[in-house]
């Protein structure tokens, strides 16, 4: 029986759940352990609580503890990792969306596997920019071309070090979704010469407040067997912009996993962002303004709707 992991406002205090059809369930009701009142409390069991998180869902569908539960359209969704210790994005990583940076920038092709490269990353700060479904993000004022960009988010379940390739997906509890804003205009410290050490500033462009909606909820990496067949998309207000697939990522989310951990111990609750495929602002020289809504999507997670002012 499939549910759904979540956070959750309760009285002002937050909560993890599990959503089971339409009914949302206290996660340390279920498994009798106050650890487990928070989403991160829950992954640093998960080995345990998700076999126990099963067993309830199959109850539940079978008409056993439905009053115990909060109906859905009552509850107030936060992030569903409150909050993660690391954020981890991936550079570029779809070759759709390396044909659009090409084009924009007019660089020749590249391919990072005939280069011999390995999956490339960078860091968002967390309890800053980590925002959940139906948030209000405030456009940064020293930005005017606020992008956005749609990425499959793999949530770690257990403590990753040094983990082959062939194993990596073990080690993720489940999959969200977000979206890395990104201030294009404040990446770049023009007064400095090309070659500088300082002249890229990714905490501005990055690290914003609000800079990473996430949700709206984690999908249990048991549902989602393959990750690499997703059909992901993103409309700005009504438009479509972002149309695509997992498919088309460059190095796969068991390849990103397998070298962030040769790299620095991956813990529970730790967020992967992926990458994200073509159709951003940049490419089309169109960039979010107050008062816009989006809404991302990703084939068997759901959906996420945040607005910027």
């Amino acid at each position: 029986m499939s549910y759904r992991l979540l956070s959750y406002k309760v009285r002002g205090v937050p909560r993890a759940g599990i959503l089971v059809d339409d009914i949302v369930f206290d996660a340390a009701a279920i498994t009798s352990d106050k650890a487990h009142v928070s989403i991160l409390g829950v992954l640093e069991d998960w080995d345990r609580t998700r076999r126990i998180f099963e067993r309830a869902a199959r109850l539940i569908a079978a008409g056993k503890n439905r009053a115990k539960g909060t109906a859905f359209k009552r509850v107030r969704l936060l992030a569903p990792v409150l909050y993660p210790g690391a954020v981890y994005c991936a550079g570029p990583n779809y070759s759709d969306h390396m044909q659009e940076i090409e084009r924009v920038y007019n660089l020749p092709p590249e391919d990072p596997r005939a280069l011999g490269l390995k999956p490339w990353h960078f860091m968002k700060v967390s309890r800053a920019a980590v925002v959940g479904p139906a948030a209000t993000v405030a456009l940064p004022a020293y930005s005017q071309k606020v992008d956005w960009e749609i990425e499959l988010v793999a949530v770690i379940g257990r403590r990753a070090k040094n983990v082959p390739v062939q194993n990596a997906l073990s080690y993720v509890a489940g999959y969200t979704i977000a979206n890395d804003l990104s201030a294009r205009d404040a990446f770049r410290r023009e007064q400095l010469q090309e070659g500088s050490p300082t002249k890229l500033d990714w905490v501005s462009q990055k690290c914003f407040d609000g800079a990473c909606p996430v949700g709206p909820w984690i999908v249990p990496a048991r549902m989602i067997a393959e990750p690499q067949h997703l059909a992901m998309k993103l409309w700005v207000n009504d438009t479509l912009m972002q149309d695509s697939s997992t498919e088309k990522m460059i190095f796969s989310v068991a390849e990103q996993v397998a070298h962030l951990s040769t790299r620095a111990t991956l813990y529970p609750g730790d967020l992967v962002l992926t990458g994200t495929p073509a159709g951003v602002g940049m490419a089309r020289n169109m960039f979010l303004k107050p008062g816009d809504s989006l809404r991302l999507w990703i084939e068997r997670i759901g959906e996420l709707r945040h607005r910027v002012v």
